[in-house]
């Protein structure tokens, strides 16, 4: 078989060591030039594919690629676009080996979370259902860790760090000041339907009355008299009380308390605020001064507190997608297999894109206190060695010096274009 090129593509929210699995990806087939040509990445995700915007990622240096591993965000661009089904959309598909084939495309990795995966399995049928071979291998990514089989998803670890570090530092001001100013503080965090992130926020509480004091999961519907009474038991006990809520806490019909109306282009509702939510509740039923923080886009981008844990497996997973299509594997995703708590060890297996296409893991209930207000000592375990060790960027100036790629469009070889659907 003649040598291949590879192509790679970031989707969704992007995390702070999404760029450590590109670099993995990107020096691990430089190494094997043998049966990889270039590599070759989609910017803003599989939308690059669609309409043969593709970067060359051989004309960035060594040094370059090698400072992705410390640099956040998406180095190519990322998107929310979801393949439709072969049967409702062929033209996509058709328009892929259409690109694939005046690039010698051989081989594609798809950097994403659930959608991304679904997409990346549609992609490996591609051989099968339209005569185009094509190694196709998924690479996890989530900051929401709502990916099967793998222990832990790339961006949940340093996600999970900088909340619990946030939370910390946010309760010892609140603390100073309760007696004449604020009582209450919430912090609100990223999850849609899967707790993990804000139950990171619990690894602040080590001793009996640190913060954070309640915990709101989506797993756990939101009992408005529950709650208002720990509130206010807490305040009476400690002064002020601290809480962790996540954006995809529901009410007892279901529904999310902060759902605006609006979706996205994965078809997922779009949230808005479920921290003021909580806060003017506090404010109007227990009479409580607060103040309230969404931590959005700062959870994920901080790649100045990333967990070393983190990191280093963001990259190993990049690595491992391509000595897996080097195998002559398809239609894979590298996971994350833990063999011990303490100390944390683990190694790298792989799973079926067509098991992990769509399926969400959610926190098990054995990992929330039986309250719902809390994590227990077994989610404890599980979290803690994610957010061990430090891997801090270089500073310049005082500041983070992170890499910009030059990001070299490939020359267009189609003669025509293509118009993505909405």
């Amino acid at each position: 078989m003649a040598k291949m090129n590879a192509f790679y593509a970031q989707s969704g929210g992007v995390t702070a060591v999404i760029n450590a699995s590109a670099c993995g990806v990107i020096e691990t087939a430089r190494k094997h030039r043998d049966k990889i040509g270039k590599v070759y990445a989609g910017r803003n995700g599989i939308i690059g594919a669609l309409t043969e915007d593709l970067i060359d990622t051989s004309k960035e240096t060594a040094r370059a690629i090698a400072a992705l591993r410390h640099t956040p965000g998406g180095a190519f661009g990322s998107c929310r676009y979801k393949l439709k089904g072969l049967e409702e959309n062929r033209a996509e598909y058709e328009r892929l080996i259409e690109v694939f084939q005046a690039h010698k495309i051989g081989y594609f990795f798809y950097n994403g979370g659930g959608d991304s995966q679904d997409t990346a399995h549609k992609v490996s049928q591609l051989g099968e259902k339209l005569g185009y071979p094509i190694t196709c291998i998924g690479i996890p990514k989530t900051v929401d860790n709502d990916l099967p089989f793998t222990d832990t998803c790339p961006g949940f670890g340093s996600v999970a760090k900088y909340v619990a570090t946030s939370i910390r530092e946010a309760a010892y001001d609140v603390a100073s000041m309760a007696k004449t100013s604020t009582k209450v503080f919430v912090l609100e965090v990223m999850g849609r339907h899967a707790g993990w992130i804000a139950a990171a926020t619990g690894l602040a509480s080590e001793e009996t009355g640190e913060a954070p004091h309640i915990i709101l999961f989506p797993e756990i519907a939101f009992d408005e008299q529950a709650f208002l009474a720990r509130v206010a038991q807490t305040v009476k006990k400690y002064d002020h009380c601290v809480i962790g809520v996540s954006e995809g806490v529901k009410n007892q019909a279901g529904q999310f308390l902060s759902e605006t109306g609006t979706r996205d282009a994965f078809g997922h509702a779009q949230l808005g605020g479920v921290a003021p939510y909580i806060a003017n509740l506090v404010k109007e039923k227990l009479g409580y001064k607060y103040h309230w923080a969404v931590a959005d886009y700062l959870q994920r981008a901080a790649r100045h507190i990333a967990s070393r844990t983190d990191v280093e497996q963001a990259y190993a997973l990049g690595k491992a997608a391509v000595e897996l299509a080097r195998k002559g594997e398809n239609a894979l995703m590298p996971i994350i297999v833990r063999k011990a708590d303490k100390p944390y060890r683990w190694h790298i297996g792989s799973a079926p894109l067509a098991k992990v296409a769509n399926v969400e893991k959610n926190m098990p209930r054995n990992y929330i206190t039986r309250d719902g207000f809390h994590i227990t000592a077994a989610c404890r375990r599980y979290l803690s060695p994610l957010i061990a060790g430090e891997d801090y960027p270089p500073f310049k100036n005082g500041l983070p010096n992170y890499v910009r790629l030059k990001n070299v469009a490939v020359a267009k070889k189609l003669k025509t274009g293509f118009e993505l659907k909405k």
